[in-house]
């Protein structure tokens, strides 16, 4: 699915975008789904195991930023990144063997969708070696003006940033005075709904507030080689080989030479990155009402 000229491209600058990965069939199902699990956050008023919401979310004006996990809620997400064409480019990105790490689908609401700030998904989940990347599946349309990833290039090769607060504990955020110079280099991931970004585990990213009139749905998997294992432990080995979405697991860890902090101690508001980053002191995108 796609050439040594791409898998050199995401080599040197972390990212890469492939059209038309999904067809308006598949998207339609998906989209039908969505609905239905949308439809669910009018019967919660707080964050749960499968909502995470937006400031201002009532039962009345339900609002969600994430649904959690989604692969694990309904198998049409499952199959998505099952997809050979997808495993095509994840084995050529990756390896032969390649694991399941998790998924989200994020949600920018037109005029109120939530910003990102800055991060390396590598602060969330070090492994013992960085042959891990994300995934992001274009559900609709993504331009400039509805809070398309905004990627620097080339970071992945660089250092892990500071994602810890003022008070010590990990937040999930680079404080934007410490990454000025590589903001000013950051690009969009644009594309037609059906296709998928791939962006490497270390490269600096974030998303801006939404304030167009067009939604922003991207859902999105982590995945890993098989011989990168987490820092933070395997709670189940069973489980963790059940995520295997190609080739063979090992239980013999590839060591190599990356940087790391650890995101410890952890944050003090958990559930999702967004709860996360609110311990954060010092951020960069501009927030919404509530």
């Amino acid at each position: 699915m796609i050439h040594e000229a791409e898998v050199a491209q995401y080599r040197e600058h972390g990212f890469l975008v492939v059209p038309d990965l999904l067809d308006g069939a598949e998207l339609a199902a998906l989209h039908a789904v969505i609905a239905e699990l949308l439809a669910g956050a009018a019967d919660v008023d707080t964050h749960t195991d499968v909502y995470d919401l937006e400031p201002g979310h009532t039962r009345q004006a339900p609002r969600v930023r994430r649904i959690k996990a989604p692969h694990k809620l309904h198998a049409v997400f499952d199959r998505v990144i099952r997809k050979p064409q997808v495993i095509a480019v994840l084995q050529a990105l990756l390896g032969p063997d390649i694991r399941l790490h998790g998924s989200k689908l994020n949600m920018k609401s037109p005029r109120y969708g939530s910003p990102v700030e800055w991060h390396q998904d590598w602060a969330f989940y070090p492994h013992t070696n960085d042959d891990l990347l994300a995934v992001g599946v274009l559900l609709d349309d993504v331009t400039e003006e509805n809070g398309p990833l905004l990627v620097v290039p080339g970071t992945h090769k660089g250092p892990v940033w500071n994602h810890h607060g003022e008070d010590g504990r990990f937040c999930g955020a680079i404080d934007p005075a410490e990454i000025t110079a590589e903001i000013r280099r950051a690009v969009p991931l644009k594309g037609k709904a059906g296709s998928m970004s791939f962006h490497h585990v270390r490269l600096l990213h974030g998303s801006a507030l939404n304030t167009s009139e067009r939604p922003r749905k991207l859902l999105l998997y982590e995945v890993a080689a098989a011989d990168a294992w987490p820092l933070l432990g395997v709670a189940s080995l069973e489980e963790f080989n059940r995520r295997m979405l190609a080739g063979k697991p090992t239980i013999q860890p590839r060591l190599a030479p990356v940087p790391v902090r650890m995101p410890l101690p952890p944050a003090a508001h958990q559930g999702s990155i967004y709860e996360n980053q609110t311990g954060a002191t010092r951020t960069y995108f501009r927030k919404a009402a509530a």
